[in-house]
């Protein structure tokens, strides 16, 4: 043997990396451990165990390997956690159930893409060395979720960190963002096999070491959660909000549209002298040049000092394009005033990409209202009573940055949707979670009204404080605090994490490191 030649730590191998069939098995429950840190089950430390699993089975692999594992780990999380789509496409896009299953297919499939892809890229920095690719890993990981979160409009679904919002990590989010807690728990899985590494081959002191600065961040979080980043008003704005639970079937039914808004009226007839009303999305069905008698009657109903904002489909003519454009909006009504076009459009829900190819080839697209234009990125937030609220229609909740980007100027946040595309499934629960995420990076209260739940109010915390159950016709009431000030997070956005990330990758490629 060469007396020059440098020891090797032998490269980390489990009975995972070496059987194929066992890997793909392994990899595919990773992914799935991964949904079950979300709600309705809420199992947040599962988060480090699945990368744990996910890295006994890669570390080994030869880089050209390590696409397929990426997908694989891909498809167990979207195939767990999204599968949801499959109610859309089938129940309310008139689509057969073979083809259902099919275009649902493609689209988990597709989503993994983006797994697959980045374990590409980490094979690719960090060559054979299980070192390298231990420390590249986290940084690896946010920089794909944050290219999910806005690649081809985008899909900011299923970050771990939102997990944390019960977690002892949710402490970090008003300071790092979601996607800095995430860094978190990719750390400490990383940690786990390190320790277990290290302990394999007798480096017990250094093995101790990764343990304490792992644990570090478990203990600060707690404390951390302790900390008022922005300040709540004295005085409470009461708030109600209507739930009419109107079945996917009817809601465009020109049969039905007027039925709805009088379900809507009934329910807020004894609350018009409430503060704050929130309707959720299109509760009004019909655009506003269409809609006058109904507008004039809230504004006549309500009490002088009261504000009903609520969901309406908008068509006039953009100066902004020169042309007549049709939005999914939202619109203060009362003490106050505002108009809202949503900007964070949902594919084929709400516009059809190659519509001029695609329209007319199967149900799916051709649903109602998808031929929705984005709203512009300079609007102003609404005004109810003195208080600027900046609201979130559906799924424009699910982007971190963009929501703590336009909550500066507003003292409370507000989010409305219409979760009966998605039935009784996990989809409208984690929906909820992402929106006590954005509630807590942001120290503001954000409240939720939906057609059929979950129609909630989200203190600055991101702890439920009042909810009414799904799949009821009912009304929330409550009292919400405006908040002043800003997060951390707020100020800075997501970028001193991936800066953190891409430095990581750029010291471990340049500084020499043993190659195991």
């Amino acid at each position: 043997m060469n007396s020059n030649t440098t020891p090797q730590t032998p490269v980390l191998k489990s009975p995972l990396s070496e059987q194929p069939w066992l890997r793909t098995v392994a990899l595919l429950v990773a992914g799935a451990l991964q949904t079950l840190t979300f709600s309705p089950f809420n199992w947040w430390w599962l988060g480090p165990v699945s990368v744990a699993l996910i890295l006994l089975c890669c570390l080994p692999l030869a880089s050209q390997k390590l696409f397929r594992a990426g997908w694989l780990a891909g498809l167990g999380l979207f195939g767990s956690g999204a599968s949801w789509v499959y109610i859309s496409i089938s129940e309310h896009g008139n689509t057969s159930v073979p083809l259902a299953v099919i275009l649902t297919v493609i689209f988990v499939a597709g989503l993994a893409l983006f797994h697959g892809l980045a374990f590409w890229g980490w094979g690719k920095l960090a060559k054979d060395s299980t070192l390298r690719r231990l420390l590249l890993f986290p940084a690896v990981w946010i920089l794909a979720d944050w290219v999910r979160g806005w690649l081809m409009t985008g899909f900011p679904w299923l970050y771990l960190g939102t997990a944390h919002v019960d977690g002892p990590l949710g402490g970090f989010a008003p300071l790092l963002g979601v996607h800095g807690v995430t860094f978190l728990v990719t750390v400490s899985g990383c940690a786990l096999i390190a320790c277990w590494w290290l302990a394999r081959n007798t480096r017990y002191a250094s093995a101790g070491i990764v343990v304490v600065l792992a644990l570090v961040p478990w203990i600060t979080g707690p404390a951390l959660s302790t900390v008022q980043w922005t300040t709540l008003d004295d005085e409470p704005t009461t708030f109600a909000s209507m739930q009419g639970n109107i079945p996917q079937q009817i809601k465009w039914d020109p049969d039905f549209l007027r039925d709805q808004i009088v379900a809507y009226l009934e329910l807020t007839e004894g609350h018009w002298d409430t503060d704050l009303i929130l309707w959720p999305e299109t509760a009004i069905p019909i655009p506003q040049d269409q809609a006058g008698k109904v507008i004039d009657h809230i504004g006549e109903a309500l009490g002088e000092h009261s504000t009903l904002i609520t969901g309406i489909p908008w068509y006039g003519f953009s100066d902004r394009i020169e042309d007549f454009t049709f939005h999914n909006s939202i619109m203060a009504i009362g003490n106050g005033g505002g108009i809202y076009h949503k900007q964070k459009l949902v594919p084929f829900g709400e516009y059809v990409p190659l519509q001029q190819w695609l329209r007319g080839l199967i149900g799916f697209f051709d649903l109602p209202m998808s031929s929705f234009s984005r709203g512009p990125s300079d609007q102003a937030p609404l005004d109810a009573n003195g208080t600027n609220i900046m609201p979130f229609i559906c799924y424009e909740v699910a982007y971190p940055d963009f929501v703590a980007r336009n909550a500066g100027n507003a003292g409370l946040l507000l989010t409305i949707s219409n979760d009966g595309w998605f039935g009784d499934s996990i989809g409208p629960l984690q929906h909820l979670q992402i929106a006590r995420m954005r509630a807590l990076e942001t120290g503001r209260y954000m409240l939720r009204g939906t057609n059929n739940g979950v129609t909630a109010i989200i203190d600055h915390k991101g702890q439920l404080a009042e909810t009414i159950p799904q799949f009821e016709r009912a009304v929330l009431t409550g009292e919400v605090y405006s908040a002043q000030g800003s997060t951390p997070y707020m100020q800075t956005g997501s970028w001193p994490v991936l800066t953190l990330a891409a430095i990581l990758i750029v010291f471990v490629r340049v500084r020499v490191i043993p190659k195991s």
